[in-house]
């Protein structure tokens, strides 16, 4: 039989190298148990060669869990949580584990493979294997070290939700205060949405970018150069926009380094 303590998966907590110091000692232990226990049917056998075998079962089988759980976990780009990979690992388990432990058995305690025993040892392996499967799917998140939170998903920038839907995924170059209306200048192409530029400032706080001109707030990473007109910093953006720069915002564009 095989015990699958955990395999890892993409993104299991602790990494390799902690999925094995938990449960390769756990699978030590089930392995004397099962020794000492005599199971299966294994009883008969002298106390050597039952530890000899179900440590060597235990071991092996949860070695070779998992190491496969964590190449499965990097194929499909899930964690050990998620079902895909459950069903992926029992599915690719239990066909090799099957007859591994069908002649590994039938040799050691029978002397001779007998074919009609296959059977029963897939359907043990399969039970085996898909509950330990389970068992560390749920059991993955209340075991992780301590620290080793998933990280949060940032919350979408509340000014860029406010672009349709073909513009949210561009990259914003300027925010330009026409009236009563902004034109937002973006990678994609101009947007005019109603909307003040001061209330806009509040929600462009969180991305990389200052007001340069009473009617003008720019991203850092859309300029491209500065230029001086008549004592005055101009500002040239990606796709050749270009911006004013007030005296009232240069000292602080100056001190940012934009200047």
């Amino acid at each position: 039989m095989t015990a699958l303590g955990a395999a890892p998966g993409a993104g299991a907590p602790g990494g390799l190298g902690w999925t094995f110091r938990r449960v390769l000692p756990a699978a030590a232990v089930a392995g004397l148990f099962l020794a000492l226990a005599g199971a299966f049917g294994t009883g008969q056998a002298p106390l050597f060669v039952r530890l000899t075998y179900w440590l060597g079962m235990m071991l092996g089988g949860t070695f070779t869990a998992v190491m496969t759980g964590e190449w499965l976990g990097r194929a499909l780009k899930v964690d050990r949580c998620a079902w895909q990979w459950g069903v992926s690992l029992t599915a690719t388990l239990v066909p090799p584990f099957s007859v591994v432990v069908w002649l590994v058995s039938d040799l050691v305690f029978f002397g001779r493979v007998l074919p009609e025993r296959l059977a029963g040892y897939a359907v043990a392996v399969l039970a085996i294997t898909g509950a330990m499967t389970a068992i560390s799917m749920l059991t993955t998140r209340a075991l992780a070290p301590p620290g080793e939170a998933a990280p949060a998903v940032p919350a979408p920038n509340p000014f860029l939700a406010r672009l349709p839907p073909a513009l949210r995924g561009a990259k914003l170059w300027a925010v330009e205060s026409q009236d009563h209306y902004l034109q937002v200048h973006t990678s994609a192409g101009r947007e005019l949405i109603l909307m003040r530029l001061s209330d806009a400032l509040a929600e462009l706080s969180g991305l990389e970018g200052m007001q340069t001109h009473r009617s003008w707030w720019v991203a850092r990473d859309a300029v491209q150069a500065v230029q001086r007109r008549d004592g005055r910093a101009v500002l040239t953006l990606e796709g050749g926009l270009q911006v004013p720069v007030s005296r009232a915002h240069a000292p602080a564009l100056r001190q940012a380094g934009w200047l």
